[in-house]
């Protein structure tokens, strides 16, 4: 009923910048949270950031300063812009929505997860 693809990963050197997008598509009510996590090899998926359909945005403590998450709610559109990275950043970073859906002629509210984009922070 909703997807979330994610773009804007890749290669850069530590120091350098990356803007993660995702767009939600499909068929739903509306889309509340979105946000951003991230799972490194052999480390277990933690949260980025989050922003609700106002606006506020929270942070993982370790990244205020750094990371920035905005969202353009007109194009259904979360962004991750990533300032001053480090070899550590480097991890899949997973798009992830709160979304209201229509099932079964309910509106019911469900989670959702994109299929990641891989970012790699070369030293």
């Amino acid at each position: 009923q909703v997807q979330l693809v994610e773009s804007g990963g890749g290669l850069v050197q530590a120091g350098g910048s990356l803007r993660l997008s995702c767009v939600a598509s499909g068929t739903f009510f509306s889309i509340s949270a979105m946000g951003w996590y991230r799972q490194a090899p052999g480390n277990q998926r933690e949260l980025v950031a989050v922003i609700s359909s106002g606006g506020i945005a929270n942070y993982a403590d370790s990244l205020k300063g750094r990371f920035t998450i905005s969202r353009d709610n007109a194009k259904n559109t979360v962004y991750l812009q990533m300032t001053s990275l480090k070899p550590e950043d480097t991890a899949v970073y997973y798009c992830n929505a709160d979304a209201t859906v229509y099932n079964g002629g309910y509106l019911v509210k469900k989670n959702y997860w994109g299929q990641g984009t891989q970012v790699t922070v070369s030293s």
